[in-house]
């Protein structure tokens, strides 16, 4: 069911579907706490918000460019542009601004915007935990 092609075209096109249903609005939750954990990471929250924004829609998949975007933007590079699939060439936009040029430690970067996001929303995932259990007396 991977990757699009002439021979298996429709194979796995209803699965395709339903996950980018599926994941229709965590994907955009995801993105948005990105932005937001952007900001107490260290990273550039607000062109983080930018980009996301302006680049979110620019990719195949409704959902792919989500967190890409904002990843983008919060660390200033650009990410995605044309890539190669069994040898043949693939165009896709690119995500972002080339601000700077993407270099070995955008890994580690990225990885720590990925890990300060998850830690965010388990923060805000325990104040509403803790809200519900308060109102329920």
């Amino acid at each position: 069911m991977g990757y699009k092609n002439d021979k298996y075209l429709y194979f796995g096109r209803c699965a395709a579907k339903l996950d980018d249903a599926a994941n229709f609005i965590p994907s955009r939750l995801s993105g948005l706490c990105m932005i937001a954990a952007a900001g107490l990471t260290g990273f550039d929250g607000k062109n983080a918000w930018r980009i996301w924004k302006r680049d979110r829609r620019k990719h195949a998949s409704p959902n792919a460019a989500q967190t890409e975007s904002a990843c983008a933007g919060a660390l200033h590079i650009q990410l995605v542009g044309n890539a190669f699939y069994f040898g043949k060439l693939c165009e896709k936009p690119f995500l972002g601004d080339a601000d700077r040029p993407v270099e070995q430690e955008d890994i580690s970067r990225s990885c720590r915007l990925m890990y300060g996001t998850s830690v965010f929303l388990l923060a805000v995932l325990e104040l509403i935990g803790l809200g519900t259990v308060y109102l329920r007396g």
